[in-house]
């Protein structure tokens, strides 16, 4: 295949491990406006927490730079990837799309006839909508399917690989071409490939990750039930998943689904609904907040609160999943605004933090000290770390597995 200039906008899970795949092929520029992440790319260090992506950095031999500067970027780009982060905005009921629209302006002064690729989250809709504004721009919405944490891991052996074309974009082969240098770069070499409209492909993103989310919401209402009834949660989970057409996955409880995507994208969907019956799309929302009213409420009541008033709740990680340094919506900080809206005394356990105090709550550096501060320590996840303290932990976790 030849050999193509390609700029990555965005330097996130998604963009880093896409500009590490397409460069063992092609010359790759991933461009940031955060000059931290683009210094330690440059020196062949990971900006996020992910273990292939950092041993690929440290040892393939990757046709990669990394800069902030927009000319530099992309004014020999004959393909660039737009991967920036489109968070959800309570105020519109919408992913806020501005960052992909200010990297679109930039790229029709420096590269005006490059493929512009589109990764980020989007509402429904929104590249035929982007087609309109921009028709010179060749436009093309290709959704990613990753893990935090395992996000090269899963381009080098993707589940599928989709692409989305605009109504009345005649570039069909265009799109099969871009399949293809994803393909190119990825171990796995049997992958299904679908060339579908831009609005299906959009909703292909939203529907994936709000089942995954429903399935996350059901275990974990699942898990509720049984521990209200004073059943053994595992045993009934077990059961219900050595049926073959609901499989043993994706079934550990916790204290909500969270991180970057279910959260936004659940309501994304939801606020795509306007106007169209449904009872389930909402329903995942409120049973994700119900859960957490939940677990606050069971970790108030384990720590004998309001009768005991020197009662101490110690939050152990931040983070949403093992081997991540994500804290964005991660389910824990939805059980602490709950718990700390009663007043109760809290203390944070997270080695990532640099701050001394989050959300108003003191952080303890030391392990020792905040085991032995904590009359009760939550954690959505177990860890090896706690066990000496066993008898103090709350958690959700049956099967040590996110």
């Amino acid at each position: 295949m030849k050999k193509y200039n390609i700029t990555v906008a965005g330097t996130g899970y998604v963009g880093l491990s896409n500009a590490v795949l397409l460069s063992q092929h092609n010359t790759v520029i991933a461009y940031d406006i955060l000059p931290e992440k683009v210094e330690k790319i440059k020196n062949r260090i990971s900006p996020v927490i992910d273990n292939d992506l950092q041993e690929y950095l440290k040892s393939k031999t990757l046709d990669l730079t990394a800069t902030t500067d927009p000319k530099q970027a992309f004014e020999n780009a004959e393909i660039v990837i737009i991967s920036t982060p489109t968070n959800y905005d309570s105020n519109i009921n919408s992913f806020d799309t501005s960052s992909i629209e200010d990297v679109l302006k930039i790229v029709n002064i420096h590269a005006p006839k490059a493929l512009i690729v589109i990764k980020s989250t989007v509402p429904v809709g929104y590249t035929d909508n982007l087609y309109k504004t921009f028709p010179e721009t060749m436009l093309i919405f290709s959704p990613e399917f990753l893990r935090e944490g395992n996000a090269l891991k899963d381009n080098l052996y993707p589940s599928r690989i989709i692409v989305g074309l605009p109504k009345n974009a005649a570039y069909k082969e265009i799109a099969e071409n871009f399949a293809c240098l994803l393909k190119q770069g990825a171990e796995k070499k049997d992958v299904p490939v679908l060339i579908i409209s831009a609005s299906e492909a959009e909703s292909v993103k939203l529907f994936s990750n709000s089942f995954l989310a429903l399935r996350v919401a059901f275990f974990n209402e699942l898990d509720t039930y049984a521990d209200m009834k004073g059943f053994n949660s595992e045993a009934i989970i077990n059961g219900v998943c050595l049926d073959p057409r609901i499989g043993n996955y994706y079934n550990n409880p916790s204290f909500g689904y969270g991180g970057y995507c279910f959260p936004k994208d659940t309501k994304q969907l939801l606020s795509n609904y306007a106007g169209i019956p449904n009872k389930i799309i909402n329903a995942i929302v409120e049973a994700n907040s119900t859960r957490k009213e939940y677990i606050a409420e069971r970790v108030l009541q384990l720590a004998g609160f309001p009768k005991n008033p020197s009662a101490i709740i110690g939050i152990y990680r931040l983070i949403m999943k093992s081997d991540s340094d994500n804290f964005r919506q991660s389910s824990i900080q939805g059980v602490i605004e709950r718990i700390k809206a009663k007043g109760i005394k809290m203390v944070i356990y997270e080695p990532l933090l640099h701050e001394d105090v989050f959300i108003e709550i003191p952080v303890i550096r030391s392990l020792d000290e905040f085991k032995s501060k904590c009359t009760i320590i939550i954690t959505n996840r177990s860890h090896a770390e706690l066990q000496n303290v066993i008898n103090k932990v709350y958690t959700r976790d049956l099967f040590n597995k996110d």
